[in-house]
């Protein structure tokens, strides 16, 4: 179909809920208003060859959803709209080969899609909750479809949040949980900083502790960068003091840099002072690197000066560069 023909199609579908742009395809429209369940089976089931299945929902609002990147010449370069608000709906797609599903894929409606001359079915009528219910099969399913997990996240329904609790609670799979937790902390606002806040504090599990640790890191929420300044100044175990510290290195907040600075100068660990020696050169905008060099320059431990050299010249920065001139001149 070419794309004027597609245009004219797209003209049809409900107001924000159509891809912008849809090219290379053969596109039909169903409606789920009947049930997406039923509706979803029956497509998938009447169509063998590779196709796809899509349909749109209101989402979090979440930046992380975009176009696909493409690599021209080393470089990573988006293929389509930059966007300086968020998308208020995400495109949910199904890939289908053989009778069942093979991929799920998230992207913005403003993308320009190209189904390789592949069968396009598009549902409309789709009510968000029924389409949790049905990514949450596919994630839970033997074997699994990760990407499953971060459609769900991006969901602007309470449903996603039942569902993302229940995936990251004990007694699922580790690699389930993991997933759970990462998106819970990236795209679930409020309620995901507070879900993570009790699995730091109340997990009997330490590799799931530190990882909602992790998950810190891409919180949006204020309270992120304050617990996590609580976890790297009083965490009894240096492991989850060193995490913290890490995690502290991705945040712009001027109090990030004071608290890195202080593990670095106080805690007695050594693992501690080295994750905040990486820390302070992952500051964003190069915060972190004058202190890092303060530190090389007076700092009498010759392993932590070793580390805190070796971040200055991992970190590229100009600064690092007139350090070193400094130091071989002397």
């Amino acid at each position: 179909m070419t794309r004027a023909a597609w245009m004219i199609l797209a003209a049809t579908l409900p107001l924000a809920a159509q891809p912008k742009l849809l090219v290379n395809a053969k596109p039909d429209t169903h409606s789920a208003a009947q049930g997406l369940e039923h509706e979803f089976q029956a497509l998938v089931a009447a169509t063998p060859q590779p196709s796809w299945i899509a349909y749109s929902v209101p989402s979090t609002g979440t930046m992380s959803l975009g176009c696909e990147f493409v690599s021209r010449d080393g470089a990573w370069w988006s293929t389509g709209t930059v966007h300086l608000e968020p998308p208020d709906h995400a495109l949910i797609l199904f890939r289908v080969v053989a009778g069942a599903v093979e991929r799920v894929r998230t992207l913005s409606p403003d993308c320009e899609i190209d189904a390789g001359d592949t069968p396009f079915h598009w549902l409309t009528d789709v009510q968000p909750a029924q389409s949790v219910a049905l990514l949450a099969a596919f994630a839970t399913q033997e074997p699994p479809l990760s990407s499953a997990v971060g459609a769900i996240a991006v969901h602007g329904d309470p449903a996603a949040d039942r569902a993302l609790d229940r995936f990251a609670a004990a007694g699922q799979l580790d690699t389930l949980r993991s997933r759970a937790i990462s998106s819970l902390g990236s795209a679930r606002g409020r309620h995901g900083f507070e879900v993570l806040k009790g699995l730091i504090e109340n997990d009997p599990d330490e590799r799931i502790r530190t990882r909602a640790i992790g998950a810190l890191e891409s919180s949006k929420e204020p309270e992120a960068v304050d617990l996590l300044i609580a976890l790297a100044q009083s965490g009894k175990d240096a492991k989850v003091r060193a995490q913290a510290v890490r995690e502290l290195g991705h945040k712009r907040e001027p109090k990030a840099l004071a608290a890195i600075g202080a593990a670095l100068d106080k805690d007695t660990d050594l693992a501690v002072q080295r994750a905040a020696c990486s820390a302070l050169q992952s500051l964003p905008d190069g915060a972190g690197i004058p202190r890092l060099i303060q530190f090389a320059r007076e700092t009498q431990n010759q392993q932590l000066r070793r580390q805190a050299m070796g971040s200055l010249q991992n970190s590229h920065d100009p600064r690092a560069l007139a350090f070193f001139e400094d130091v071989l001149k002397k």
